[in-house]
């Protein structure tokens, strides 16, 4: 029997990088499928199951009121008075930590005679690794060592105060006898050698925003959440902060996730964005290696504590640096948080790594010297795909063909069109110019208009990619919308791939389709072409802003507000592309990560959307362009971090700034209105 990926969507979630715990909706951690306490890419905890008098609660209900915690309620109705109401239930509070786990569990009875009861909570671990688990595999629990386990080089230990601890098998069980109600704890903590990374001991910013639209502040409230839930450092380097990108597969450092992590969330903190950009330069690449990826002055894309087996075969080194963007991206996010606010000297000291990053960006990116930058997995290991969109089969024709390498994508060279140009200004105003940059933007501009417009029966706009024999993959897909506010279009060129984008094929009503319905290989639920991702979609939404568009802007942005309730406001990874004249509330895609840094990000860059906010801390300069009317109403937003200071600002429901406040020496453009 073919092994298949465990899914999640219906699963309970709560963390700590880097630790994060996965349950049944009734609380119970199982054996089997994704379930258990994940640490460091390792499963920790396989099982974990409560009993009173040998019965398991019968769920009732449950949530996540926070990024580290989860509660459950369940009914134990063959326990106390008879009749339909039930007065015996079980409240089991979790809470996450980086080093482990808590449980409270809070026996409740209003029956008329208190009786004796025996708590059990039988626990398992099977040191499973993280790929092996995706991969839908099996492993037998390892035997206790007294009360805890021990393999490969970590170390777990339960206590639970009061209970009689059993070694039954390579099972831990835990027994409390009470009378009435009672309340009992027990918890694991870790210990491990060999863990990557730690806690970043930070949080983000949290300015107070209020709107009309509640659905908007409680998407803002969960995703901040979260992504203070998934802050890693490097052990030698713990003020240096990056986002882990996702739970529980990618709870790591990923060199692309975590910078669009840090780039839509700039408005709160340039502090996350010079600690990712800080770690991604000691990991820069200094040689060429095909088994890895690695090349000289190119970022890494990920870094694990072992090899990462993939379902499509693929095998990743635990330093891997199969990725076309990051190093585009890098630049990228160093200019933009040095104008939001990276201290002089932080951007002075990386200086190096990124003229190194140059090098590559203008030379080895382009290995057959086509003009283009484009990727090949040499080592025949390695992920087929190495943009955003890395699966297998994410490259298609407007037929549904599958393209063949190498591949040149179009978000790519407008990646390194930004990069190239933003370089060009921030050396020039440090005084310290490279000759040749604008010249090199001015070429590729041309290069692209020259070979990768197409046009096909869904209208005229950028192709995909180029495939290995130079032709133009002309599916539609949201890669174009990547290419706004990089400089690489011309003003009309954006409006037209602007009305593209918003036209339903596209714009689900939920988020923006990664492939048009109309397209050959479009699928609502494959995971590249035809899903929606939520940072997809608002990168795009900061795109559209960026280039004036924003009504545009404001309507895509809407659109994951409707979303965001089906999934408690938590936006996941991603999910299914079924549209709204298809379902009343989007599908999940049922192996999605969740949380997801960059998802969580997005609501960051909603709120930037929806304020029309652009910030230059060294021209001492603050813009508002809000669309109208406001998409959420009346907006306030008191305490946004900037500067050393705060900016504070009030958006009428019609769209008008009624309310500015910014830190003294900063002067305000003149507010445009909306297109």
């Amino acid at each position: 029997m073919v092994d298949l990926q465990p899914l999640l969507h219906d699963l309970a979630i709560a963390l700590h990088a880097p630790t994060v715990v996965l349950s049944g909706r009734d609380g119970q951690i199982r054996a089997g499928g994704t379930q258990g306490l994940l640490h460091g890419d390792l499963r920790l905890l396989s099982e974990a199951v409560v009993t009173v008098d040998g019965d398991e609660p019968e769920a009732i209900g449950g949530d996540e009121p926070g990024a580290d915690r989860a509660r459950f309620t369940g009914l134990l109705r063959r326990l106390g008075d008879p009749g339909p109401d039930p007065t015996v239930w079980l409240r089991r509070d979790r809470t996450v930590t980086a080093s482990g786990m808590t449980e409270e569990l809070s026996l409740v009875s209003t029956a008329s005679v208190n009786r004796r009861r025996v708590v059990e909570v039988v626990l398992a671990a099977d040191f499973a690794p993280i790929d092996e688990i995706k991969s839908g595999g099996r492993r037998s629990p390892v035997v206790p060592a007294g009360t805890g386990w021990a393999a490969s080089s970590a170390v777990s230990e339960v206590t639970a105060e009061g209970a009689e601890v059993v070694v039954d098998g390579p099972r831990l069980r835990l027994r409390w006898t009470v009378e009435g109600a009672a309340t009992l704890r027990w918890s694991l903590r870790i210990s491990d050698e060999r863990a990557l990374f730690v806690p970043a001991g930070t949080r983000l910013p949290r300015p107070e925003v209020h709107a009309d639209d509640r659905r908007f502040t409680a998407l803002l409230d969960r995703a901040l959440d979260d992504l203070d839930g998934l802050l890693l450092a490097e052990r030698d380097h713990p003020g240096d902060a990056f986002a882990g990108a996702g739970a529980p597969w990618f709870l790591t450092l990923f060199g692309r996730d975590s910078l669009w992590a840090a780039r839509l969330a700039l408005p709160l903190s340039v502090d996350l964005a010079g600690g990712t950009l800080r770690t991604l330069a000691r990991a820069q690449g200094t040689r060429h290696d095909p088994a890895t990826g690695e090349a000289p002055g190119k970022i890494l894309h990920e870094r694990r504590r072992d090899v990462f087996e993939t379902i499509g075969g693929a095998s990743l080194p635990a330093e891997y640096y199969g990725t076309v963007d990051a190093t585009a991206l890098w630049v990228c996010l160093l200019h933009d948080a040095w104008r939001w606010g990276l201290p002089e000297d932080e951007v002075r000291d990386l200086l190096p790594t990124l003229r190194f990053a140059l090098s590559w960006i203008t030379g080895a990116a382009d290995p057959d010297g086509d003009g283009f930058a484009e990727y090949l997995d040499e080592s025949g290991h390695g992920l087929a795909n190495q943009g955003w969109k890395d699966s297998g089969d994410a490259v298609r024709f407007h037929d549904g063909a599958q393209a063949k390498p190498p591949i040149a994508l179009s978000e790519v060279q407008a990646y390194q069109h930004e990069a190239v140009v933003r370089a060009d200004s921030l050396l020039t105003a440090l005084g310290e110019p490279v000759p040749g940059l604008s010249e090199w933007a001015a070429s590729l501009r041309s290069r692209f208009r020259d070979r990768f417009w197409v046009s096909t029966s869904d209208g005229s706009y950028p192709a995909l990619a180029l495939d290995g024999d130079k032709r133009p993959v002309d599916a539609l897909t949201s890669n174009i919308g990547h290419l706004l506010g990089t400089g690489l279009l011309s003003p009309s060129e954006s409006a037209s791939i602007g009305s593209l984008l918003l036209d339903p094929a596209l714009a689900s009503g939920f988020g923006l389709r990664t492939m048009s319905a109309s397209a050959g290989g479009y699928s609502p639920l494959s995971y590249h072409c035809g899903s929606v991702w939520p940072h997809d979609t608002a990168i795009v939404v900061r795109g559209l802003q960026r280039s004036g568009q924003r009504s545009r802007a404001a309507a895509l942005g809407a659109q994951l507000l409707s979303a965001a309730p089906a999934f408690d406001y938590r936006l996941p990874e991603l999910f299914a592309g079924y549209g709204v004249a298809e379902t009343t509330a989007p599908l999940p895609y049922p192996a999605s990560c969740r949380p997801q840094a960059w998802s969580a990000a997005a609501a960051v860059s909603l709120l930037v959307a929806f304020l029309g906010l652009a910030v230059d801390v060294p021209a001492g300069t603050v813009s508002l362009s809000p669309p109208r009317p406001s998409p959420v109403g009346a907006l306030r937003v008191t305490g946004l971090p900037l500067a050393g200071g705060t900016l504070d600002v009030s958006i009428s429901v019609a769209g008008e700034v009624t309310e500015l406040r910014v830190p003294p020496g900063f002067s305000v453009l003149s507010e445009q209105s909306g297109e």
